[in-house]
């Protein structure tokens, strides 16, 4: 029987099959997978800014695209993932609100959406799914039984990507 594994925001965390990790209310924030299908192990961090090296106060390296992305490999990898096996799928990067044009608060969404996609050409690694953008929050689950990604969004048919 699978075990649903939760991660909180700016959090992160790994496991096999047949178990199942999910996260909650991606908005702004994007909901990075990386995942081996021989092994059938996979992680998920739940990042809310882009870049760590913005910020000074950047001790959690699960909140940042960056460090978040750089942090979940290690840990699929330490569990024997073979990095030429991962692949990488990502959820959220929502535009939530409307602010005054040229704000870069607006685009935040964006700019996660954008720095998981850097972020996994650094350490290459091949995105082979997205769902990011448009303006609503997502839950998101990698059934590491079958590597598929589960979208789910309020008022929306479930996406399996």
């Amino acid at each position: 029987m699978s075990q649903i594994i939760k991660v909180g925001m700016a959090d992160l965390n790994i496991c096999r099959a047949p178990d199942i990790i999910a996260t909650v209310g991606l908005g702004s924030c994007v909901g990075l997978t990386l995942y081996d299908p021989v092994l059938r192990v996979g992680g998920l961090v739940h990042y809310m800014l882009p870049d760590s090296t913005l910020i000074r106060n950047n001790s959690n390296i699960a909140k940042f695209g960056d460090t978040g992305t750089e942090e979940l490999l290690k840990r699929v990898l330490a569990m024997g993932a073979d990095r030429r096996r991962l692949v990488a799928k990502i959820a959220g990067g929502a535009k939530m609100f409307q602010v005054t044009k040229g704000s870069g608060i607006g685009n935040i969404g964006e700019r996660n959406a954008l720095a998981a996609k850097k972020a996994l050409n650094k350490l290459g690694i091949r995105l082979v799914a997205e769902d990011t953008g448009e303006n609503f929050g997502r839950t998101v689950e990698l059934h590491c039984d079958t590597g598929e990604f589960y979208i789910k969004a309020v008022g929306k048919t479930l996406k399996v990507i």
